[in-house]
């Protein structure tokens, strides 16, 4: 570690402020707006219960930009730099203990100053350990003037020992320090540390493995680099990637349990919410906890995050209830009782019709979480619990206060909040130690104008947590090999109910339900694609296609799903996976899963079964959800019912749990095949075998060399339009006679579907469908054919020999055309003297949908049995389009593909 030694003389002396009386906040809240931020009272001796409790906090200026609004603060972006920020500590929780600056320090020299001779850095996320003997915060440096943003500084790890007096940057070497953003450190039991980074220390590994360089991938919406969680052993500076979310997973704390609580920002496809979720020291038993649809619960209609979780003393979770975005820095504070609740009304599946409520206000109930409505209650900042005992808060909490028509603050009444006169005042955040049985507080830090507390701690001893040693299952020959494993007791379970027609057991039994009759007959796992800064790669909007939804995705492969819906398969590790159910024809039949996934190296993941994105129902977290359906096998040594007699079962496995017990594990494949290797043939016909192999592709296969080499985790299926699917429609299709010469018909797509016949002649595109070659006179960037199947167009005809878009003129609500008028209502004539007809193109819609095949009728209804083009693409051409629709229709998957200017 860096170290520095805090001289004993750096001390600052508060203003000498007495002690006020504890009021009812309400109270208090006028009395301290009526001062303009003064506190006034009769002197008050020092509470007891605090006198001997040491605290830290942070002190900050108000930014503002430069029309002097307040500068917002936005969840989303933890990276961003305020400078002017110190970290205090004081021996007692009081408003007469000395103040002693402790991280100022860390920077001394001309160098850190800027021409004003002013130390400006940032400090914020301050955590304690276990036994109050060390503070551990993040830290930023001052900024470096004339400097490009990449070479500024970074956010690092520092640490405190009280007793020493000593600070410490976490990580020693500059370089090792400076390669990413680190921020939000907690303590493990251990000694270890949590925290959340740009380092992305083990995704940017896998890059190379996929022969692209290593960079810090950008957050789903392209902004900022994402941050996920990492943990750091101090004692030998080795550091591990724990999660591995495509957006960033913030504020880590570790729960008495000894499992990490964070907020992490779901942000794929449509949503877009910060929600509670928890894993393991090593990264395994990832799993969500709490608020997916929770976000509803402010006291507005705007949505609410859950933000800077925090254990109380009794367990329950607390976070601060705000916006994304807040120019007033704070919302209302809640406590979750996570343990037995996913939702603020959906309680675990053991607590249904027993409890009613897992969110519970720790702040007055008409606390605003509106950014633009204030109440009499004030908002809070942050929150820390005293961990006396008491239940207490030491919270940083700021007033309700207005701006006059003087531009004078005055206090808050119902009235004044009513009227139109008055603006909102800026905040005045102190520090108070805040008891939310009763309501009241008791003053800690008097705010002062344009400064705000926040980051307050209590350096408290308290029961340290429980300690989780790491799993051993990166050692095994599976996670050595980069593979975890995900087994689903079966896809017909949607939360609880037993979707199936006749039930589980009547699926299973290939007597009783065809291989041809299950609907759920392949697994396809699909991974994120990490996103470049611009600097890396300059990826503009049209690589993504006709809609950026999905962003770019890779294919990792197909496993099939066994009759009775569960399956069992080897899925890469440390990667960012989502998982679709498609049919025999490798169409997605469920609907797109929205929120990653990971396993760790040697880790299994247990999931019961599927759920759908309305359902409230609790799902994805392992003694919260209802029981499987899928019960499993009802005796052991015993094949079930009409199955192979090799496949004999242990009571309560799954079908897929069987077949990995005695054929070993299932491994993922980048073709989709069928063998029937369930139905026993001395009762039933085996059902017919097939495969939709890249081998019988004619066209470029989109697969990665990796995949030439069965079970390597490193195989990727990328799809580009213009490399992997416009050359379909431009291969020749000729029916030929016997002699192998004379063509009898031509099936080639573009052969019709182009705007010259065999004869070059103008003609008329088929199904109004050019899927000829050439760049799009819409999009230079796109083929013509990308843009006419995945946009509407208009309908074309030939006039005199060229080919025009059609017009048909344009009927008023009678039915009668409407005519061109001037600008003051009179028709316009054509040069005979007759009223000129409004004319308007006849729409084509598109005939594929980035929804995906399934909902792209319009294409493949040709191509079914009985369909004007059947047989005229081959299984394998159409698995390979419904495969790419499925996953988004995007021009390109991978950003390094994209040309560059």
């Amino acid at each position: 570690m860096k170290k520095i030694k805090t001289p004993p003389n750096n001390t600052l002396t508060p203003g000498g402020h007495p002690l006020l009386r504890v009021f009812s906040l309400s109270i208090l809240s006028a009395a301290l707006a009526a001062c303009g931020g003064g506190i006034g009272g009769a002197n008050q001796g020092p509470d007891p219960v605090v006198q001997d409790i040491p605290i830290a906090y942070v002190k900050r200026p108000l930014v503002r930009n430069d029309e002097g609004a307040l500068v917002s603060q936005d969840a989303r972006t933890p990276i961003e730099f305020r400078p002017g920020a110190v970290l205090y500590i004081r021996s007692q929780a009081s408003p007469s203990a000395t103040a002693r600056d402790i991280s100022s320090q860390a920077f001394q020299g001309p160098e850190f100053l800027n021409d004003e001779g002013q130390l400006l850095y940032d400090v914020k996320d301050v955590d304690v350990s276990s036994d109050g003997s060390k503070i551990i915060f993040a830290m930023r440096a001052p900024e470096i003037e004339d400097a490009d943003e990449d070479e500024q500084p970074t956010w690092n790890i520092w640490e405190y020992d009280v007793a020493a007096g000593t600070l410490e940057r976490v990580i020693a070497s500059d370089n090792v320090a400076e390669a990413g953003d680190d921020m939000a450190p907690h303590y493990l039991p251990d000694g270890r540390i949590v925290f959340t980074s740009t380092r992305q220390r083990q995704s940017q590994a896998i890059l190379l493995d996929e022969g692209k360089p290593q960079f810090e991938a950008l957050n789903e919406d392209r902004g900022n680099p994402a941050m996920v969680l990492h943990v750091i052993d101090p004692d030998t500076d080795g550091i591990k990637q724990i999660t591995f979310n495509q957006s960033s997973d913030l504020d880590p704390i570790v729960t008495q349990d000894g499992k990490i609580v964070f907020t992490r920002w779901d942000n794929m496809g449509g949503n877009n919410s910060m929600n509670l979720y928890r894993v393991n020291p090593d990264g395994t038993g990832f799993e969500y906890l709490y608020g997916r649809h929770s976000h509803d619960t402010g006291s507005s209609t705007e949505a609410v995050q859950f933000l800077k979780p925090v254990e109380l003393e009794d367990g329950r979770i607390m976070v601060s209830l705000r916006p994304y975005v807040s120019s007033r820095y704070g919302g209302a504070l809640v406590a979750i009782d996570a343990a037995n609740f996913t939702e603020h009304d959906q309680p675990t599946y053991e607590n249904r019709d027993v409890l009613t409520n897992g969110q519970t206000a720790l702040t007055p109930s008409d606390v605003s979480t509106d950014d633009e409505v204030q109440t009499l209650a004030g908002t809070f900042n942050s929150a820390y619990p005293m961990w006396d005992g008491t239940g207490r808060l030491l919270v940083s909490w700021s007033q309700c206060r207005l701006l006059d028509a003087d531009n004078d603050i005055v206090p808050c009444t119902n009235d004044r909040l009513e009227s139109t006169d008055y603006q909102p005042a800026p905040p005045l955040y102190g520090l108070w130690i805040y008891n939310a049985v009763d309501g009241t507080q008791l003053p800690v830090i008097i705010p002062t104008e344009d400064t705000y507390y926040t980051d307050a701690v209590v350096l408290q001893s308290r029961t340290r947590a429980d300690f989780i040693p790491d799993g051993d299952g990166p050692e095994s020959d599976l996670g050595k090999a980069g593979y975890g494993v995900v087994h689903i007791r079966s896809v017909y379970d949607i939360d609880g109910t037993d979707t199936t027609p006749a039930g589980i057991g009547a699926m299973a039994d290939p007597v009783q339900t065809s291989a041809d009759n299950r609907p759920a007959r392949f697994l396809r796992v699909v991974k994120a694609v990490s996103m470049p800064d611009r600097d890396i790669a300059n990826v503009p909007g049209t690589a993504f296609g006709a809609s950026a939804g999905q962003l770019m995705r890779e294919i990792l492969g197909y496993v099939p799903i066994e009759p009775d819906g569960s399956v069992k398969f080897a899925v890469p590790a440390n990667v960012a996976f989502a998982v679709s159910i498609v049919d025999k024809a490798g169409k997605r039949t469920s609907p797109r899963h929205q929120n990653w996934l990971q396993v760790r190296p040697g880790e299994t993941l247990e999931c019961v079964g599927c759920h759908t994105a309305n359902s409230e129902l609790p799902h994805g977290r392992p003694g919260a959800q209802a029981p499987s359906i899928n019960s499993g096998a009802a005796t052991t040594g015993q094949p079930f019912p009409n199955t192979e007699p090799a496949l004999f079962t242990n009571m309560g496995e799954t079908m897929a749990e069987t077949f990995a017990r005695i054929n070993g594990l299932r491994y993922l494949n980048p073709d989709i095949v069928f063998d029937d290797e369930w139905t026993d043939a001395n009762i039933t016909a085996k059902a017919e075998s097939f495969s939709y192999a890249y081998a019988d592709l004619a066209a470029t296969a989109p697969v990665s060399t990796a995949c030439a080499t069965p079970k390597d985790a490193k195989c990727r299926i990328v799809i580009n339009y213009a490399t992997h699917i416009h050359p379909l429609w431009g291969k020749v299709r000729q029916v030929l006679d016997d002699d192998g010469t004379t063509v009898l018909a031509d099936h080639t797509c573009s052969s019709c579907h182009g705007l010259t016949d065999a004869m070059s002649a103008v003609q008329v595109p088929a199904a109004q469908l050019d899927l000829s070659d050439g760049p799009s006179t819409d999009q230079a960037d796109h083929l013509k054919s990308y843009r006419e199947l995945l946009f509407n167009d208009a309908e074309q005809e030939i006039i005199e020999g060229v080919l025009v878009d059609r017009q048909i003129p344009v009927l008023d609500g009678d039915g009668n055309p409407v005519f061109e008028t001037d600008g003051n209502g009179d028709l316009i004539l054509d040069d005979d003297g007759n009223p000129i007809p409004v004319t308007t193109t006849v729409a084509v819609n598109r005939s594929m949908t980035p929804q995906g095949a399934v909902a792209s009728t319009r294409f493949f209804a040709p191509f079914q049995t009985g369909g004007s083009h059947e047989g005229w693409l081959d299984p394998v051409e159409l698995k390979l389009i419904s495969e790419w629709l499925d996953i988004g229709a995007q021009y390109y998957n991978n950003p390094f593909d994209v040309p560059q200017d």
